[in-house]
């Protein structure tokens, strides 16, 4: 959990979006037309990790603007909540050629420049993770089809693994009904989280006996002198 102000989380988080922007820190710099940092409030109790930017966010520098930020969208609404009220991002920040696979040195280089920093900065109460390469960060040599919808959780945060909006559109009829499932388990996690955050009360302090005047100090057989009042 970070101790700076939001004010002073804020400067930092554009800083990484301008950085994003300008970075060519890795091969995918070379092929992209946008980069991508992320969108949402920088203290937004959700924050959805997806896997990386596609073509149409390559055109926008938006994530998931196309048919599966249009699902993300629709699936939000079940729980009362609009794209404006969370945090999405990706765990590579450029689109790799032809939608290709983000290979393990663009992620290593993504995640150790950008998307660590931000997720310290945000502090979500829960991570959802959209797909494998995202849930690959939290939940190393699991199955997506194995741990889909089961939170777990960490220092007080859930994080929570999804399929990606994407392949949910692809079995459409069959896969949409357990994702709103997955998807309805989101406000009770924030909410618990908000709990487990709050400071347990402390107990009431423990009242000292006062002390005489005439009550010698502790070790002391000798009465302290009278002061005078005048």
């Amino acid at each position: 959990m970070t101790t700076m102000s939001f004010e002073e989380r804020t400067t930092e988080l554009d800083a990484i979006a301008a950085a994003v922007r300008a970075c060519v820190k890795c091969q995918l710099h070379k092929g992209r037309t946008k980069a991508v940092p992320g969108a949402g409030p920088y203290n937004a109790d959700i924050m959805f990790i997806g896997e990386g930017p596609g073509y149409h966010e390559d055109q926008q520098g938006l994530p998931f603007v196309g048919a599966s930020g249009k699902l993300l969208e629709e699936m939000l609404g079940k729980i009362g909540l609009k794209r404006d009220q969370v945090f999405i991002t990706n765990v590579v920040k450029c689109r790799p050629p032809e939608n290709r696979d983000p290979l393990p040195v663009e992620i290593e280089t993504c995640t150790g420049n950008y998307l660590f920093r931000q997720i310290e900065l945000i502090d979500p109460k829960v991570i959802v993770t959209l797909g494998r390469f995202s849930m690959g960060l939290f939940f190393p040599g699991a199955k997506i089809s194995q741990i889909h919808g089961k939170a777990k959780w960490e220092k007080g945060r859930a994080y929570l693994p999804m399929f990606h909006p994407a392949a949910v559109l692809r079995s459409l009829e069959s896969m949409k009904p357990q994702y709103e499932v997955d998807f309805r388990k989101l406000p009770e996690l924030v909410e618990q989280a908000k709990k487990d955050a709050k400071p347990a009360p402390s107990a009431p302090p423990t009242p000292e006996t006062p002390k005489k005047d005439d009550d010698p100090p502790s070790g002391s057989s000798t009465p302290p002198k009278q002061l005078s009042l005048f």
